[in-house]
């Protein structure tokens, strides 16, 4: 397969709903570059970017960008070629993002954690053409894309940020297009996006891995851009706004809910990193007003150590997982400090609390979807029948943010979408009335998904690894409760041999089958075999009940002790 050749491999938006969905406004006919360029030609020296590193004003990043783009043309990438994205959060990522997508070059938003089980898989899907890495890591992301990149049938550029001058068969994004005139650049950039039609892949966002690998999310020009848009405008975001995000940037919900929102505004992004704590002084002195707080930080969020940014902050969103009553307290009190949820999803759908929600549907539900032609609808999980008003179902969702279907996967858009094109999320959820609006509540999951600090582990996926170990003969992974990280992986195993493995054993068959190590069982049970329902299926009910008590009795060992 060439990187280009996608023919039956996109699922298209049906003409009837990409009309309706232009009509409305909410498609656009301009790339997502252009967009940005707009932007930036009304707010010029406006700062755009704040990092620990660097400050960007709009001109600035939209001129450096440009550049960059021509840069990575003069080295023969050409439009609709996948660029594998493996950074972290900092400037030189926001860079390389508008630079790549300004080239016409698709961005593949993987994770700085994943291996060769993933990106291995991933970049042969897609056809990825260039492999961007972050370096300074405690893992060599650039010898793994050169692993990578050996024998691979469309790989053939290594892009770096942050290395050394010199590296053989790599180049800086640090470099390129320094030397190009900025004129010269806009106008290639112009020139690139002339070729770009609405329904265009921009981007390939990835799923959580609900069976297997990733699934490859296609968003197309039409609606990437103003889905941050719609975001920014639920918050009433402004060029006075200053937004700050720590958790992965190259989430779609770092892109959608932080960068491409803000910047679709003229508003400043203050990137920090997901070490909350150490980003909250990064935070305090840029007086930022909005904060997005994933589960993994509710922690933080929760000390003293975030008490100086409260000082700013207006509004707080929430995600990931029900927000204790203490937190919410906190961030929320009745006067200056507003606090709302959110719930999203790499597949389009975005459900936040407005601005004016009653405090009750703050607290209980995460709110409504951001735009006006999105549509949801509760099933009965076995079937594509509505569940009553109030009652538990399946969250379904449909509109022009929401994909039609996966990357090259219809074995799995068959079961993944109804007939009438509605996405099923796999999430439990019920439909709450407050002053005559109808708001989601999430109450849990059918997938079987361990959500780890915001990562999603697939627990199927997992239990394949390791029996892949021949000295293990079954397996089973449920999510045991983490205070800090909400949840984590506890493998139940049987041993093949009776020999039990050590942890250290475990974990050296995972890296070996390069795996990323957030998927890792961070606990392991033996077992003589694993409990059975009396229908003869594995029991998780019984192993997550057995891992609560367990830590809950280490826990009472420990007070005693």
């Amino acid at each position: 397969m060439t990187p280009h050749d996608w023919d039956g491999r996109l699922v298209r938006y049906p003409a009837e709903r990409a009309a309706r969905y232009r009509a409305s406004g909410a498609w656009s006919e301009q790339p997502t570059t252009a967009r940005l360029h707009e932007s930036a030609l009304a707010h010029a020296d406006r700062i755009a970017l704040v990092t620990d590193e660097a400050t960007y004003t709009y001109r600035e990043l939209d001129e450096r960008t440009d550049r960059i783009a021509a840069g990575l043309a003069a080295l023969g990438l050409r439009p609709r070629d996948p660029v594998i994205f493996q950074v972290n959060n900092r400037g030189a990522t926001i860079l390389a993002w508008y630079g790549v997508l300004k080239a016409g070059l698709i961005p593949v938003a993987t994770l700085s954690q994943h291996r060769r089980h993933e990106i291995g898989h991933i970049s042969e899907k897609v056809g990825a053409v260039a492999h961007l890495v972050e370096t300074g890591l405690s893992f060599d992301l650039v010898g793994f894309a050169r692993e990578i990149g050996d024998g691979h049938p469309t790989l053939r550029h290594i892009l770096t940020i942050g290395a050394p001058e010199g590296q053989p068969g790599t180049v800086r994004i640090e470099d390129l297009g320094t030397r190009i005139d900025a004129v010269e650049a806009r106008a290639l950039v112009e020139s690139i996006e002339a070729g770009i039609a609405p329904e265009d892949v921009a981007v390939f966002q990835l799923s959580g891995g609900t069976t297997g690998v990733p699934k490859v999310i296609p968003r197309i020009h039409a609606e990437y851009w103003n889905n941050g848009r719609y975001y920014a405008g639920t918050f009433g975001w402004t060029e006075e706004s200053r937004i700050a995000h720590l958790i992965p940037v190259i989430h779609n919900a770092g892109i959608s809910c932080a960068l491409h929102a803000a910047h679709s505004v003229g508003a400043t992004l203050v990137l920090g990193t997901p070490d909350a704590v150490a980003s909250f002084p990064l935070l305090e002195r840029s007086g930022v007003t909005d904060v997005l707080i994933g589960h993994g930080h509710y922690q933080p969020a929760g000390s003293t150590a975030f008490d100086p940014v409260l000082k700013t902050v207006r509004r707080t969103v929430l995600s990931g997982a029900k927000v204790p009553p203490d937190l919410f307290a906190k961030l929320d009190d009745g006067d200056r400090h507003w606090a709302g949820q959110m719930f999203g999803m790499s597949e389009g759908m975005f459900i936040v609390t407005p601005l004016d929600a009653p405090e009750a549907a703050r607290r209980a539900t995460v709110g409504l979807p951001i735009a006006p032609d999105d549509e949801i609808a509760i099933l009965d999980p076995n079937s594509e029948e509505p569940v009553a008003t109030g009652e538990v179902g399946e969250l379904c969702c449909r509109g022009p943010y929401t994909i039609p279907g996966y990357f090259g996967a219809p074995e799995h858009n068959a079961t993944a979408f109804t007939a009438d094109g509605f996405y099923r999320t796999g999430d439990l959820a019920a439909l709450h009335e407050f002053d005559g609006r109808r708001y989601v509540a999430i109450e849990g999951r059918i997938k079987d998904l361990i959500n780890r600090g915001g990562e999603k582990v697939n627990a199927e996926e997992v239990e394949l690894l390791l029996l892949r170990h021949e000295g293990i003969a079954a397996a089973a992974v449920v999510a045991m409760p983490d205070e800090r990280l909400g949840e984590k992986a506890c493998a139940f195993v049987v041993a093949a041999s009776g020999a039990e493995l050590t942890m250290a054993e475990v974990q050296e068959h995972m890296d070996g089958l390069g795996v990323a190590k957030y998927k890792w069982p961070e606990r392991l049970v033996w077992v003589s075999a694993l409990p059975q329902t009396n229908v003869g299926k594995v029991n998780k009910k019984v192993m997550r009940a057995d891992i609560i008590e367990r830590l809950e009795s280490e826990a009472r060992e420990g007070e005693r002790t």
